[in-house]
């Protein structure tokens, strides 16, 4: 039985769910950092960008609605 649990442990052949674990943590800590660091900029960028796209559409609605 010890025999087989060691074998386990030193066979390296695919990924454990462990590894993709600690994979995944990393994930969302990097993707939470980048959050909190970039928020507010990325917040007032597509802010930006809906306005511009609200005028824009008014803007052309505005102008097929004289034609």
């Amino acid at each position: 039985m010890l025999h087989r649990f060691v074998a386990t442990l030193r066979d390296k052949k695919g990924v454990s769910a462990a590894e993709y674990a600690i994979l995944a943590v990393g994930v969302v800590i990097v993707v939470g950092a980048a959050i909190s660091s970039f928020g507010g900029a990325l917040t007032n960028a597509f802010s930006n960008v809906g306005t511009q796209m609200s005028s824009t559409q008014a803007s052309l609605q505005s102008s097929t609605s004289t034609r």
